[in-house]
This record gives C-alpha cells, sequence and structure tokens, in this order.
C-alpha cells in the first residue's frame, strides 16, 4: 500500500499558516493538520488554505485538529513561541516561549509521535535543544531550520554583489540562528571555484566584495523586515518546506540546519547550525568542513552563546 506523508504544524499564527502554504503549493505533503491554541483561527486556516487546493496541481486533506492528532505524522514543525517584536533579539523571546512549550511538550509525547520534529521557533538552536532534552526523542530526530533562512539570505546579497545567479552560489551561515553567528567564507563558492580565489584573480571585480558588510547584511535582514511588516513569514516558509521535501525524498541532502554536536568542529551538547546530510530520518551526518583559525574562532564564540542560554531554557 502507498503511504500518505503527513504533517502536523502547532502554532498556526503568521509563520506557521505561511508554512502550511508553502508546503500545499510545492506538493510536499498528502495531509496537514494545523494545531493551535486558538482553535477558531486554525480552523479558518484550514478553510482558507483549503479554498487554494483546486488551483493547485496535489489534492491535501487539510484540517484544525489537537495535539492528539499528531499522532502518525511523519513530521512536526514546531512554529509556537512568542512574537519578536522590534528592537528585539531572538534570544530575548526565549523565556516567554519556553512557558509557551511548557503546555506543548507533554501532550506531544502522550500523542505517540514518533516522527521528526522540526522547529522554527526562536530562539531556534536553543528551543530545538530544549525541546530534544524535554521530550528525550532521538537527536537526530529532533532539529531546526536553524541556519537555511541566514544562508540564503547570505546568497541573495553574493548574488545582488556580483551578479551571478544565486543558483550557482554555495555559501553557508553557521552558529547561531541569531547575532552571534558567522560565516564560513573560506567554503563559499561560485560555480564550484572558492569565492576567495575568484576574488584573489579578479581585484577589479570580486576583488571588490565587501564580505563584513555581506555578512552583516545576511544577519540583520530578518531585523530589517521585522522593521517593515511585524513579522517575518515567506523566506522561513519556503526554508521550512525544503527541509521537509529533502526528507520525504530522503535526499541526503547538505543543509545549514541546528543539530546536536557531538565533537564535530569541536563542540559538544550543543545544538548549532552547521552543514548536514538530511534524509528520511533526520540528521544523518554532519559534513566538516575545514575552518579556518578566525572562522573556528567565530564558532566557537557563537556556540557558547547557544550553550548559555540552553542552560537558562533548562532552568526556567
Amino acid at each position: 500500500m502507498f503511504k500518505t506523508r503527513k504533517i502536523a504544524i502547532i502554532g498556526a499564527g503568521h509563520v506557521g499558516s505561511h508554512c502550511a502554504l508553502s508546503l500545499i503549493t510545492q506538493g510536499a505533503c498528502d495531509e496537514l493538520v494545523l494545531i493551535d491554541t486558538d482553535e477558531k483561527k486554525a480552523i479558518a486556516h484550514a478553510a482558507d488554505l483549503e479554498d487554494s487546493i483546486c488551483c493547485l496541481p496535489h489534492r491535501v486533506r487539510i484540517s484544525a485538529g489537537t495535539m492528539a492528532d499528531c499522532a502518525g505524522a511523519d513530521i512536526a514543525v514546531m512554529s509556537a513561541g512568542a512574537p519578536r517584536l522590534e528592537n528585539q533579539t531572538r534570544l530575548d523571546v526565549m523565556g516567554a516561549t519556553v512557558e509557551i512549550l511548557k503546555t506543548i511538550v507533554s501532550p506531544l509525547v502522550r500523542s505517540g509521535f514518533d516522527g521528526i520534529l522540526i522547529s522554527i521557533s526562536n530562539p531556534a538552536d536553543v528551543i530545538a535543544h530544549y525541546l530534544m532534552e524535554k521530550t528525550r526523542f532521538p537527536a537526530h530526530r529532533v532539529l531546526s531550520t536553524g541556519a537555511m533562512l541566514d544562508s540564503a539570505r547570505l546568497i541573495k546579497f553574493l548574488a545582488q554583489e556580483t551578479g551571478v545567479s544565486h543558483k550557482s552560489i554555495c555559501a553557508f551561515v553557521m552558529g547561531e540562528h541569531g547575532d552571534s553567528q558567522m560565516v564560513l567564507w573560506s567554503a563559499a563558492s561560485i560555480g564550484g571555484k572558492p569565492l576567495t580565489a575568484l576574488m584573489r584573480e579578479n581585484p577589479e571585480t570580486y576583488g571588490r566584495l565587501d564580505l563584513s558588510a555581506i555578512a552583516q547584511c545576511a544577519k540583520t535582514e530578518g531585523g530589517r523586515i521585522l522593521s517593515g511588516k511585524g513579522f517575518t513569514e515567506f523566506g522561513i516558509g519556503t526554508a521550512l518546506c525544503e527541509l521537509v521535501k529533502t526528507i520525504f525524498h530522503d535526499e541526503n541532502r547538505v543543509l545549514p540546519v541546528s543539530v546536536l554536536l557531538s565533537g564535530q568542529y569541536g563542540q559538544r551538547s550543543v545544538y548549532a547550525s552547521v552543514p548536514a546530510f538530511v534524509g528520511k530520518d533526520g540528521v544523518n551526518e554532519v559534513l566538516e568542513l575545514s575552518l579556518t583559525e578566525t572562522e573556528q574562532q567565530a564558532f566557537d564564540r557563537s556556540c557558547a552563546v547557544i550553550r548559555e542560554n540552553q542552560r537558562l531554557a533548562l532552568a526556567l
């Protein structure tokens, strides 16, 4: 028999609802359940999304449900959490988000859910660790989109500055999905050629790139969008869908997601974004790239920030 692909989205606000829209427009699942404490909103979102099905290439069964409906889901997306306000960092909403998650973790475990848990709640790395610890799910089955969105923003700005298609650019943001993130410039490439080599060989074009400014733009882009419209939604919705498709198609694809490190890059017991192979079982393996001394120091500093906030979150 064919197995249908079921996803439960926990938290159907701006982010959760746009994740749902990305999933159904790209045909990433067969069944979608929206779960929210505001049941009326979840029902309305489900009905609104159902209205679009006739114009889409794939049928998707969409409903509003409860935590019990996580049973049998292949993937649960955790998007519940406190909204980040203008001039707040992602870490500033940690306490409020943890208080919300305290009401969700036990019902999630009781539901019998045994799939892959993807967290997009902020602060992404800290919350992924909190969920892994509190649910006791295997670490390879609990991950966050982490720096997928930051890396996409980085590639966007590189494409704008170079005039090269984003499809020909490979670059990773690592560490925290937040202010301490760092860019692995030594592994950035265009068409497979290292960006550093292009800059060295073409001083009048690539050599004029201001890498620090580009990294800063990628880091602050979320805040800029937040300032303009009050929330971010489209980018994270698409990033989440890309991760879901990678899992369902068992692509074993390298993505910059937040995972539990166990010695890789010199770090242990901390969730941080690193290039990792992702497939049907979640995180298959962390890809260890060579870091320069400066990059390693920056990554270590970022992990220290995450680790301290992991400790604080568990103490709440």
